[in-house]
């Protein structure tokens, strides 16, 4: 067949291949338009899942009368000039493709008036051809209307799932979009009935009720606020506590520059920083935002925008994972606060509880101890029902409280200035064994030993060349490797610790790691991991009777603990039952 030009219409049915998967598609490329044009509210209809109507209305600048049909040509686009431009995006859309995309496989309107307009413009476009402006009446700002969607592309309808099934992609785009942006109004109904209706938030009370709306109630009331920055690289959002955790990775939401994406990269940041605290097999909850340079980030790695290229991957990754881990080792007793916070330093306090750790970090003497409990039983003393406890201010009460008992050799029981205070003993004792370990672990240079017979790996060539090009890396992970030939490497030195480690495994899941996030944390995940079963093997066991001294030495110890909230297998290590829920099972008062 001769080579010839493609008819510019094909030429958009082709690309919308890429920009038009489906209904939700479209909605995410016509809001984030919206976005982009300064919009404060956005309302999305949506009929018969999407396949009959999909109309977006905004209250944003607008598009003026003479910019109506090149705002429906292919690269044509206000928001980028020059190749300057692309190397630092800092718009959601940037190609110019979404609106002469979706036309050529529907058919499509687009009224809009800019605020000094004295009247509004209207287009319609059905099989690449475009209508000449006429007026309309509309507020200031736009709406897209898009009908029968792929009703000249059967072979594309015909793919599309039930109307439920492409409802569902819509509504989770659209609640993508609204954690990213939560300054914006946003309202989705489907078949004329609203389905989701989010006022603009402006503060944090504003924003974790965004958050509680769309990722539900017990995940809000499980979170951490996160903040820090770091030069120009700025993370914050909220971390689902360890004990919130999902069978599915399903409430993971990554932004960066208010983009929604999906990356190998901040997802393998967060699961290490996580990996403490969690149960084998479970996932973290977490909404994340990552602010940076522009110019740091390259937005045009996918042709739907799903994903993004971090110049220095290395070091964003390294961000990340040290503030997700330093914001999780405060999940100790009165260690964090559930609730939006500005960032704060470290071993704060929450609210309400005014106990400090002695200087020298260690437990209070018994007399001390004993002086304590005297003095805040004889302000507790008997109570009327349903009166709460009010002794926090005139005492400096623990936020563990004191213990009082131990019940059937497994949990130690206290009384703080809320209730009764339940304490796994060998789980507490075991998180505080552990830290111990690797705090002296990590201060220390990896000491290697080499092997008598070196251990020789097959790999592919590439991964012979990434070895190579990585040896310093592994050099500092404790391993000596060497080029065995174009597609072996030799191991001749290992971590001491993991002498009877499978090299050949650790090494291959290194390299594994090296090509998905530049970096790897195998050896000090292994070595962590036979810390953590020497902690279990050292710790206080069942049925060890404790002296009430050596019970509130350990609550102490937890106070001070980083990640006491939960013992290394991500088990809870203590829990809290207030004065009120105390009543309620017994109905004082009532």
């Amino acid at each position: 067949m001769p080579i010839r030009q493609l008819p510019g219409h094909l030429v958009n049915q082709i690309a919308a291949g890429e920009v038009v998967e489906r209904p939700a598609s479209v909605v995410k490329e016509l809001v984030e338009n919206s976005l982009d044009a300064g919009a404060s509210a956005i309302v999305v209809d949506i009929q018969s899942g999407g396949q009959k109507l999909i109309r977006v209305r905004d209250n944003g600048s607008g598009i003026p009368k003479d910019e109506m049909e090149l705002a429906l040509a292919r690269h044509a686009t206000s928001k980028i000039t020059s190749i300057e431009d692309l190397q630092a995006v800092a718009s959601l859309g940037f190609r110019g493709e979404a609106l002469p995309s979706i036309s050529s496989v529907a058919r499509l309107t687009l009224c809009s008036r800019i605020s000094a307009g004295d009247s509004a413009w209207q287009v319609e476009a059905d099989k690449g051809v475009v209508s000449s402006p006429r007026p309309a009446a509309h507020p200031a700002g736009s709406t897209v209307e898009v009908h029968d969607l792929f009703y000249n592309t059967p072979a594309r309808r015909k793919f599309l799932r039930t109307e439920r099934t492409e409802f569902n992609h819509i509504d989770k785009w659209v609640r993508r979009l609204a954690l990213a942006r939560p300054d914006v109004a946003f309202t989705l109904t489907h078949n004329r009935r609203t389905v989701l209706k989010l006022a603009s938030a402006t503060d944090d009370d504003g924003r974790l009720q965004r958050v509680s709306r769309i990722c539900g109630e017990a995940f809000a009331t499980q979170v951490v606020f996160i903040h820090r920055e770091d030069e120009d690289i700025a993370l914050s959002g909220w971390l689902g506590l360890p004990t919130f955790n999902r069978s599915q990775p399903d409430l993971q939401f990554w932004f960066v520059n208010g983009r929604s994406i999906t990356d190998k990269t901040l997802r393998h940041a967060a699961r290490h920083a996580y990996r403490d605290v969690l149960f084998q097999g479970r996932f973290p909850a977490y909404v994340l935002s990552l602010s940076m340079d522009p110019a740091l980030v390259d937005a045009n790695a996918h042709p739907a925008k799903h994903e993004v290229r971090f110049r220095d991957g290395r070091r964003v990754h390294g961000m990340v994972s040290q503030a997700i881990e330093y914001a999780l080792s405060e999940t100790r007793p009165g260690g964090h606060a559930v609730v939006p916070l500005a960032s704060v330093p470290a071993r704060s306090n929450a609210p309400g509880q005014r106990w400090m750790p002695l200087a020298g970090g260690g437990a209070p003497s018994s007399a001390a101890v004993a002086e304590a409990i005297g003095a805040y039983r004889a302000l507790a003393g008997p109570r009327p029902a349903g009166e709460a406890v009010a002794v926090a201010d005139a005492v400096d009460v623990p936020p563990l409280g004191f213990a009082i008992a131990q019940l059937a050799g497994v949990y130690v029981l206290a009384e703080n200035a809320d209730g009764l205070v339940i304490v796994d003993m060998h789980a507490a004792h075991e998180r505080i064994v552990y830290e111990k370990l690797k705090g002296s672990f990590d201060t220390k240079e990896i000491v290697r030993q080499p092997l008598l017979v070196p251990v020789t790996i097959a790999v592919s060539e590439s991964e012979a060349v990434l070895a190579d090009e990585q040896a310093d890396q592994f050099s500092r992970l404790g391993l000596v490797i060497s080029p065995g030939g174009p597609t072996s490497i030799v191991v001749r030195e290992v971590p001491a610790l993991l002498n009877q480690a499978d090299v050949e495994g650790l090494v291959r899941d290194i390299l594994s790691d090296l090509q998905a996030a530049d970096r790897s944390n195998q050896v000090e995940d292994a070595c962590h991991e036979l810390l953590a079963t020497m902690a279990c093997h050292h710790s206080i066991r069942a049925n060890r009777s404790l002296t009430l001294d050596e019970m509130n030495a350990l609550l102490r110890e937890m106070e001070t603990t980083d990640r006491a909230d939960q013992c290394n297998h991500g088990r809870p290590t203590w829990t809290n039952i207030s004065m009120a829920e105390l009543d309620r099972l017994f109905l004082r008062g009532r």
